[in-house]
């Protein structure tokens, strides 16, 4: 692999923003946007709004988009009365699904039910490879009171086709707050797992286990650089694996006006200490991201997708 794919959306007042947009970049650290800045995706079910993309390249070679179905733009102030508890609690309970190929040329959109009515909406999943069981974990956030009636937690399905799906399953959650934006990454036998935390502390928390469905512990060094970040202000982790080795973590600074809004990269020497440095004047960003994932694309895909979209 010698480039990077951004898979994401931008926060605006209106409908546009809420769809897949793409963004490049040949080391990770330079981000171009793809297709003038226009979306590359747009919804058309549901609530004709997607949020907090994931992207991941199965075994086979082919590529699967996931996303919230959700559409503030659209819905906020009238089906969901203004109010976040009400998107909570009442939200789709479907995600978004494409797939493609070879990047370019995608289905048709589908809806595809991971959680029952009983359960609030399914936010923000993402997609891990099980090398143990030979299939993929879609992890996600969501409210389910028969669990938990104050605070939503993370669940997880597996599939090895993305048409079928077991769960959900539980797959961790805590006692003190809500939790949301899971993001996975996996090296030398670990999982590394990456979560917000709604309050004690209001921003990013790790853990880690040797079992994608855990128990997972707490890693605290990780707490030492996010201390350093004021509260409620970042979200939506995503972490890749850098051309020199080193991982970078982006996370999603929202605690300002739409406009300015972005991701902010922190970057690890060693995943396993927990230890991550905050690394803004590395990277270059040509608009505001809002959440989504980083996949490696090999140069050729880059290629692909700079021709075709640009």
């Amino acid at each position: 692999m010698g480039a990077y794919l951004f898979v994401h959306f931008k926060e605006k007042f209106t409908p546009d923003g809420e769809q897949v947009y793409f963004a490049i970049s040949k080391n990770g650290f330079d981000w171009e946007q793809v297709n003038g800045g226009e979306p590359v995706l747009t919804s058309h079910l549901g609530d004709e709004g997607v949020r907090d993309h994931t992207i991941t390249r199965t075994k086979d070679g082919k590529f699967v988009i996931l996303a919230t179905d959700l559409g503030l733009a659209n819905y906020f102030k009238t089906k969901y009365r203004d109010s976040w508890n009400v998107v909570n609690h009442e939200g789709s309970k479907y995600l978004s699904k494409w797939e493609s190929e070879d990047l370019i040329h995608w289905s048709e959109q589908e809806l595809v039910k991971v959680v029952p009515d009983s359960f609030g909406c399914a936010w923000a999943p993402d997609i891990i490879y099980d090398k143990e069981n030979d299939d993929y974990m879609v992890h996600w956030s969501s409210f389910n009171p028969e669990h938990n009636e104050k605070f939503m937690g993370i669940y997880y399905a597996k599939t090895k086709d993305f048409k079928t799906f077991d769960g959900p399953h539980f797959l961790i959650d805590k006692e003190d707050t809500g939790i949301i934006d899971s993001n996975i990454f996996e090296q030398d036998g670990w999982y590394y797992l990456f979560l917000k935390s709604d309050f004690n502390p209001a921003h990013i928390y790790m853990v880690k286990s040797q079992s994608l469905t855990g128990p997972y512990e707490r890693v605290y060094e990780f707490d030492e650089e996010m201390n350093k970040l004021a509260d409620g202000m970042y979200e939506a982790p995503t972490s890749f694996r850098l051309s020199d080795g080193r991982v970078c973590l982006m996370l999603d600074f929202y605690g300002c006006e739409k406009s300015k809004q972005g991701y902010v990269p922190f970057v690890s020497d060693d995943i396993s200490t927990g230890k991550f440095v905050r690394s803004d004047e590395s990277f270059s960003f040509p608009y505001g991201f809002k959440h989504g994932t980083v996949l490696e694309i090999t140069d050729e895909e880059y290629d692909r997708i700079k021709k075709f979209f640009n």
